[in-house]
């Protein structure tokens, strides 16, 4: 059986490719000439010939004897194969999950200012490495060291691409050779593969913990002193919380040990929180600049979470160990582009004015804003929705969003959804839709229902939601 199919297809096959024409046939079609003049060459012939595979096993599959070969079929499948090839990979999304700082979606969303700096100061030729002045090279880092300086109270700061980089560095640093004291309730797992030990090994630190999962005591950390001793360290544990019988030691109290013994104190606060928000009941993530005044050392943070500006690493402390971190060798692989350092600094620059602060950063703004808001714009995209498809079940609900990315694990906060309910497929079919439309539209999917959250909407992205909703349901509902 197996040996007459292959023979009638090697006969009736090859009589078949005949109709299929050539990648050169191909070339000179009128659509695909107009393509080539906008899409690049070898993309197009690329394409082509994973078209013409295509057609060239649905011929031979067929069982019609005198096949027609559409050309223009062909061409607009080159078409759909070119543009898919240049379709940006990273390119804008709608959040509406409510998880404010989203890893998949890029964590924080800019500033105007953040933006604006980025695109049209630092896209061109910047002010990065000179002194305008007097023409000579300078450190890149230093505006920055003057803002995060100034927002702290530290002695001196500095800058590199993310916060497991500035804790890599600092380690490296302080303690290559030597040991390091952490208890053992910090030995954190964040993201991808960031584990505290594998990156204590890494850095050339030894590691030594002290302690207990859920207790830690000064005395663990007094008796694990030697003179091998390159530091003590401290890890905020953002992305997870231990409750019940525990107990850590106070930072003031592991700075009180580090000056009894000449060593230095580290302390990894994670999201990286510049003002209070206690307002807003957030009473556990650590503030920056308390760290600076109870006396750390070296303090470093994220600065595309709470700081809300593009992904970076700040170290901020004594002005001697962040020199000391500068002239490591290791510091030029860490360190940002001008682009990145352009963002950084109109965000921080945001932090000067307090009272306008929440409106103009907008990780903070979609943090403190009230239920009361949230829900008369979830009122408001539900009467959007309701005037395009009438027959969508969609309903107002109680929910929570989330911060995300680690920061304040345990903390809910309340918000209002609109909950829609389709009725000609399934929550995960619609989710989908909504994802693969243009802007895609991120959601969430609880209780058979598609969750839209408006705390992480930003302005005008209502539009398209209902517009996406509109192209994928209109027709069936």
């Amino acid at each position: 059986m197996a040996q007459r199919n292959s023979a009638t297809n090697g006969a009736g096959g090859n009589a078949k490719l005949r109709h299929l024409p050539s990648v050169d046939r191909c070339l000179e079609l009128e659509p695909i000439r107009l393509l080539l003049a906008t899409r690049p060459r070898r993309l197009v012939v690329q394409a082509i010939r994973e078209t013409l595979d295509d057609v060239r096993r649905a011929l031979l599959d067929d069982a019609t004897d005198d096949p027609d070969v559409d050309s223009n079929a062909i061409a607009a499948a080159v078409e759909r194969r070119t543009d898919a090839r240049l379709e940006p990979r990273v390119r804008r999304v709608v959040n509406a999950t409510g998880i404010i700082l989203h890893t998949g979606l890029g964590r924080a969303v800019l500033s105007e200012e953040a933006r604006r700096a980025m695109l049209d100061e630092a896209a061109g030729p910047a002010v990065v490495e000179i002194d305008p002045a007097t023409n000579e090279r300078t450190v890149r880092t230093h505006v920055i060291r003057d803002l995060l300086c100034e927002l702290t109270g530290a002695e001196s700061a500095t800058v590199v691409n993310n916060n497991a980089a500035a804790t890599l560095l600092i380690l490296n640093t302080l303690a290559a050779g030597k040991e390091v004291i952490v208890s053992r309730g910090e030995l954190v797992e964040i993201g991808g593969s960031f584990r505290m030990p594998d990156v204590m090994a890494k850095s050339g630190a030894v590691l030594v913990d002290v302690g207990t999962t859920n207790r830690t005591h000064r005395c663990d950390f007094v008796e694990a002193v030697t003179e091998e001793t390159g530091a003590i360290f401290r890890a905020h544990t953002s992305n997870y919380k231990v409750v019940g019988f525990t107990k850590a030691v106070p930072l003031a109290e592991l700075v009180e040990i580090g000056r009894e013994h000449g060593i230095p104190v580290v302390d990894d606060v994670g999201s990286g929180m510049l003002v209070d928000l206690t307002r807003f009941g957030f009473g556990d993530e650590p503030l920056v600049p308390e760290s600076i005044r109870q006396g750390a050392d070296l303090v470093c943070f994220s600065g595309d979470k709470l700081v809300g500006g593009p992904q970076a690493g700040f170290i901020v402390g004594r002005a001697d160990l962040v020199a000391a971190i500068e002239h490591n060798s290791f510091a030029r692989t860490f360190r940002c582009d001008k682009v990145t350092l352009a963002g950084i600094e109109a965000t921080l620059k945001l932090f000067l004015d307090e009272d306008r602060l929440f409106e103009r950063n907008p990780t903070l703004r979609m943090l403190s804003l009230p239920v009361e808001s949230l829900d008369r714009r979830a009122r408001s995209l539900q009467r959007k929705i309701r005037s395009l498809l009438p027959d969508l079940e969609t309903h107002v609900r109680d929910a929570a969003s989330q911060l995300g990315s680690g920061s304040l694990p345990t903390e809910d906060l309340p918000t209002r959804v609109v909950a829609i309910r389709p009725n000609d497929r399934s929550c995960d079919e619609l989710a989908r839709a909504l994802r693969e439309s243009r802007p895609a539209i991120f959601t969430r999917v609880k209780n058979d229902e598609i969750l839209i959250d408006p705390r992480t909407l930003q302005a005008g992205e209502d539009r398209f939601v209902v517009e996406a909703l509109g192209s994928i349901l209109a027709a069936t509902t």
